[in-house]
Parts: C-alpha cells; sequence; structure tokens
C-alpha cells in the first residue's frame, strides 16, 4: 500500500513524496480508512509508530477541500508544551502546500502571544492544538467559540490522566458541537482511559499497534559524549578504516547542524557532501548517485530525507544526535542493515540527550551498549537516563537538535500556513484568511 491509496490531495502527496515518506507505517493503514469514514477511535499506540500523521493526514486533507474557512476546524489537546508544538510543527511541513493555519496554545510565554491565541480563536485557525490548562483558560474567558470543531483530537490521553487533566478534559468536551469527529489515541489503556472514552465517544473503532524495531542484523552501540567530542569521535571512528567503513551516514536533526558537520569533516579531508530540503531536487539527486557510486565516503543528511534514502550497502549509520522519538531512530538505523545484511548503528548521546535515549531503549524493548570513548578524547558523561536534563540559558534546544517538525519552536504559539512559496501563493502567517 502506498499514500496514494488513500486517494490524498495531490498537494498533501506532494509535500509526503518531499518528505520521503512512501509506504503508510502500520498505525497509518489501519486508522486512516476508519478517520476518513468519519468514524471514532481508539488507537492504543507508542510514541515512535507514525501515530501523529495516523490523525494529521486524513484531517488536513479534509480540511484543504473546505471553502471559506474562517473558524476553528479541529481541536488536538495535548499535554505538554513540548507536544503541542511538536505536533503544530508536524501540521506545517505535511501542510506544506495547503495553506491549512494552526496554532499551538500552551501556557507561559509573553502578553503577545497569548493575544495571538485569542486571535486563532475569536478570528479562526483550522488547527488548534493546546494544552488543557491553556485552554480551559481561554475558554474561560468567554470569547473561545468551539461550535465548529468538527474533529477532536486527544494525543496520549493516558499521559493527560496521569497528569490530573480528567475534569478539564470533560469540561473543554462539553462546549464542543455534540455531532463531532473524537480520536483517542494512547500508549497505555487503563480503565481511566476507557471510562474518559465512553464519555466522550460514540462507537468507536479501535486498534492497537506494536512498535517496530530495528532490524536483526543492525550492530546498535551508543558513546556517551560531550557536544566538543563528537567531530573528534567521528574522526577516530573513520580515519584509517575506509575499507571497514566505506559508506556512512550521519543523521542529525537541524539542517544547519547538518551543514556545521559537513564542514568540519570537509576540513578533515573526508569525501563528504550533505543533503537536506535546502537543496533542490536536482542537487539531491546528483549527490546520492556520488554517494552510491562511492565518490563521497560520507553523506550527512537530515531526518526528513532518513526515510527516502534507499542505498543498499551502507556500512555505518551515526546519530550525531539522539532523535525525539522512537520511530524516527529506527528509520536512520534502518538505513544500514537492508536486504539481509548487517550494518552499524552508532548514536552520540549528550546529557541532555539521555533521558531522551532511554524512553527510545524503552520503546524498542533493547538495551543499546554503551561503548567507552577512545582515551585520547578524555573522560564522556555517565549515562543516567533518569537524571533531568541540565538547563540551558538558550532554553530547550539541544545542540542541533530539533524534532521531524522541521520548524523551530515559535514562542507563545504564532499562527501560521504551511505556504512556502507553494502553488497556492504566499500567504501572510495570520490566524484568518
Amino acid at each position: 500500500m502506498t499514500f496514494e491509496n488513500f486517494s490524498f490531495d495531490p498537494s498533501l502527496l506532494e509535500a509526503l513524496d518531499f518528505m520521503g515518506f512512501k509506504e503508510p507505517s502500520p498505525i497509518q493503514e489501519q486508522a486512516i480508512p476508519l478517520i476518513q469514514d468519519r468514524r471514532d477511535l481508539i488507537a492504543c499506540a507508542q510514541t515512535g509508530t507514525g501515530k501523529t500523521a495516523a490523525f494529521l493526514l486524513p484531517v488536513l486533507n479534509r480540511i484543504a477541500k473546505q471553502p471559506n474557512r474562517n473558524k476553528v476546524n479541529t481541536l488536538i489537546i495535548a499535554p505538554t508544551r513540548e507536544l503541542a508544538l511538536q505536533i503544530d510543527q508536524q501540521v506545517e511541513a505535511f501542510g506544506y502546500f495547503l495553506g491549512v493555519s494552526s496554532i499551538a496554545v500552551y501556557g507561559g510565554g509573553s502578553g503577545a502571544s497569548f493575544d495571538q491565541q485569542k486571535k486563532a480563536f475569536t478570528q479562526g485557525a483550522d488547527i488548534v492544538i493546546a494544552t488543557p490548562g491553556r485552554l480551559l483558560s481561554h475558554i474561560q474567558l468567554g470569547y473561545t467559540d468551539l461550535g465548529s470543531v468538527e474533529h477532536l483530537i486527544l494525543d496520549e490521553a493516558d499521559r493527560m490522566l496521569d497528569m490530573g487533566f480528567f475534569n478539564d478534559i470533560v469540561t473543554i468536551v462539553k462546549k464542543l458541537p455534540a455531532k463531532r469527529q473524537t480520536l483517542l489515541f494512547s500508549a497505555t489503556m487503563p480503565s481511566k482511559i476507557r471510562e474518559l472514552a465512553k464519555k466522550l465517544l460514540n462507537n468507536p473503532e479501535q486498534i492497537s499497534i506494536a512498535l517496530s524495531k530495528p532490524a536483526e542484523g543492525v550492530v546498535q552501540g551508543a558513546y556517551m559524549t560531550y557536544p566538543a567530542q563528537k567531530i573528534p569521535l567521528i574522526v577516530e571512528l573513520l580515519r584509517g578504516k575506509e575499507k571497514k567503513y566505506p559508506s556512512v551516514i550521519i543523521f542529525s536533526s537541524t539542517k544547519k547542524m547538518v551543514k556545521e558537520i559537513a564542514q568540519n569533516l570537509r576540513r578533515k579531508r573526508f569525501r563528504v557532501a550533505e543533503i537536506s530540503s535546502d537543496l533542490d531536487q536536482k542537487q539531491r539527486e546528483q549527490t546520492l548517485l556520488d554517494f552510491k557510486a562511492n565518490k563521497l565516503q560520507i553523506l550527512v543528511a537530515t531526518d526528513i530525507l532518513a526515510r527516502g534514502i534507499d542505498i543498499k550497502e551502507i556500512s555505518l549509520v551515526i546519530n550525531y544526535d539522539v532523535p525525539h522519538d522512537a520511530e524516527d531512530y529506527v528509520h536512520r538505523v534502518g538505513r544500514t542493515a537492508r536486504a539481509d545484511q548487517t550494518g552499524v548503528a552508532l548514536t552520540f548521546i549528550t546529557p541532555r540527550d539521555q533521558r531522551n535515549f532511554g524512553d527510545i531503549e524503552n520503546l524498542i524493548d533493547t538495551v543499546v551498549q554503551k561503548i567507552p570513548l577512545p582515551k585520547e578524547l578524555g573522560e564522556g558523561p555517565k549515562y543516567n537516563p533518569n537524571a533531568p536534563a541540565p538547563r540551558s540559558r538558550y532554553g530547550n534546544n539541544r545542540g542541533g537538535g530539533g524534532g521531524r517538525g522541521r520548524g523551530n519552536n515559535r514562542g507563545g504559539g504564532n499562527s501560521k500556513r504551511g505556504n512556502r512559496n507553494s502553488r497556492n501563493g504566499n500567504r501572510k502567517h495570520s490566524p484568518r484568511r
């Protein structure tokens, strides 16, 4: 099955192709037809199974076909600011050519960000992604019009209930039309979730999806490093070992870091090129051809292209940073050990990344071997996935980090459209058309 089987709008298919999405994941294959049929749905699925795309794609497709949109069409409730922003970024990525507006609504931020959120409710945004507490604050102030909501989506519902949001969610839902589609996604299905589903959903379909794991031929390892040790570690791994690792892909989460890695390795006289969405299609194709022809030893790439790289003989994958979720990790390391071959996948973990990597280990049910750094690089940090991430005066961004959303976190939640010079024309980033 391919995404064409879902009869998506050509602009949505174009965005999926641009992002390297070729085939739907199991949860997408099962959930999308049910959502297209306007059925309510309970989906038990871990982070990293492709669940966000499972609910976003059919909703985006439906919104894009509606004329004269000037009210909130879809309300997505998420437990945390971070998850709300990640979903918002994915709306932006999938809606690249659709001209769909969205906003992340969460607590904190400036008065200006609160005003921007208020505009989205009073003037209209196609999709609102909100944390329960901040959404309830807007509702209680009396100007929030949710009477046009056609889709209610609860993401990580079990986590929201663990955080004590049960009554808040019930209160919010009372402000929505009774005639709507409700989708509930949860990693677990405790009795409290079933109680919530009984209150909110109408004769729902139910699906349960397990997380895919890296292929058996992938030898996984990880190094605990400080940021300054990463490039020297790559040099140590590859210098004089070109016969062992003739074909290497290095993944990083941002285009800026991809460029920096490639520049640093060129200075070390490696045969390297970077590939990201900054390159046009012809440039990307030529770079891949050079890599396949062994004119390059190293390809540095972003997650946006992790799925689209189909090269069978990659001997080493390096995760320069830890991806945000297990699905990205599985897709990154899955570039090696293809077609029943073997390969090596190494991840560089900084203190800021270790909690996230611990979550990935739990989700793929694998303890990845932690390898000591070469002595000449000095001591690395100790691995403690339960330790809180160190604070940074630059906020939550990890060095070169970022999510699958392909965008920077917009403080306070600025409404915007996926309009980047698309054929739909250049529209300003505002809540209203």
